[in-house]
């Protein structure tokens, strides 16, 4: 079956830039209160539970959600124009990004009304910190080759197994895990996969964290020894977690974060060419920012369909390939350019060193969230080509 490719043509509402103003006011007054540099990228990665707190304040963790559960039900375009302030501020968001972005969504769909009434209002307070349990070890990104087992027990389910590369894991108080319940069949290697809500503090799970070359330890392993999952712990469909993943993913892999995860480096070329760059200079920044403005209006666009009710699968994996593909090209392509700013210009060593730390972190950007070669799978088989 072909699905209909389409980014609707999508402008943000005058609200939005009032919102904007108010999210930029805010970040300055953060900024000024020395909560985070905005000039050191760490700092995004960083775990920081006052800052989501006072995010949760504002109402701006868990936006479009309904407000029964602590949400403010505003648009996911709204959403959108706080997300982009954030990261391009390097805010340290890591506390409440996922839980906001993915998993409160998923638990409004398919969690109990016990589950959605305890933990979906401490999430829209920025309490709350979720990992993703995806990928797992000698199975890259083929989500279906998943072997951490669910075994059905008296009230519930035992786990056993490993979870790697999972964000987050060691700050988090919940996962959305994806744990084996039955085979694969012959006609489908989706089937016999279900997704499970985790409290991280059940007896059983061990965190080990991974370390990278760029001294950030966010990834980790984790390891399940029995741990007990509650029935009603079990979310969706039993043996059809590839659907909600699916959609899932459609919210973790469109949004402003999968292109400026390394714009700060962008920002500081402008800063050390200063305002009259020489030709080869201005005629680099021309090209970049041309580049990151079209992803932008596909970006929005996918906003904007969430928001209509539409899953855009399709599109979302698109964003996410180019995107994420010109966020891991941006430092090389800044250091080429800034290889004649002037040694005497006021941040040079600030932008030595981002680019030192963005050339480091670049490699995983294209793994994240689903591989490049995952991506175009999928987008293969929304135009009908496989």
């Amino acid at each position: 079956m072909t699905a209909a490719l389409s980014f609707d043509q999508m402008r943000l509402p005058p609200e939005c830039e009032a919102l904007r103003r108010e999210v930029r006011a805010f970040l300055a007054e953060e900024i000024a209160a020395g909560t985070f540099n905005p000039h050191e990228p760490k700092q995004e990665d960083s775990d920081n539970p006052g800052f989501s707190r006072r995010v949760g304040e504002r109402g701006w963790i868990g936006m479009t959600w309904p407000k029964t559960y602590g949400g403010h039900e505003r648009t996911f375009l709204e959403r959108y124009v706080v997300t982009e302030e954030m990261r391009v501020a390097n805010a340290p968001t890591r506390r409440f990004f996922v839980a906001d972005r993915q998993s409160g969504p998923v638990l409004l769909r398919f969690a109990s009304e016990r589950i959605k009434m305890d933990i979906l209002p401490r999430i829209c307070r920025g309490e709350v910190c979720f990992a993703i349990g995806m990928s797992e070890p000698n199975s890259g990104s083929d989500l279906f080759a998943a072997k951490t087992r669910a075994t059905k027990t008296d009230g519930g389910w035992l786990i056993n197994g490993t979870k790697i590369w999972t964000t987050s894991a060691h700050i988090a108080n919940y996962m959305l895990g994806i744990f084996r319940t039955s085979p694969p069949t012959r006609e489908n290697r989706r089937h016999g996969l279900t997704q499970f809500l985790v409290d991280m503090t059940a007896p059983g799970i061990t965190v080990n964290p991974i370390a990278q070359m760029s001294g950030l330890k966010e990834f980790n392993e984790v390891v399940f020894q029995d741990v007990f999952l509650p029935d009603d712990h079990l979310l969706g469909e039993l043996d059809g977690a590839w659907k909600q993943a699916t959609s899932e993913l459609a919210y973790e892999r469109s949004g402003p974060e999968r292109f400026l995860e390394t714009y700060y480096v962008l920002t500081e070329l402008v800063r050390a060419l200063g305002p009259n760059p020489d030709l080869r200079g201005a005629e680099g920044i021309g090209r970049l920012v041309a580049q990151i403005h079209a992803m932008r209006r596909m970006s929005v666009s996918v906003a904007g369909m969430l928001h209509a009710g539409k899953e855009p699968v399709v599109e979302a994996a698109i964003v996410k390939d180019i995107g994420t593909v010109w966020e891991q090209q941006l430092p090389q392509r800044v250091r080429d350019l800034a290889a004649f700013v002037e040694d005497d210009a006021a941040n040079h060593s600030t932008l030595d060193d981002q680019l030192a730390f963005a050339l480091k972190i670049s490699p995983k950007l294209t793994i994240q969230g689903g591989t490049t070669e995952v991506l175009r799978g999928i987008i293969a088989r929304g135009l009908g080509l496989r």
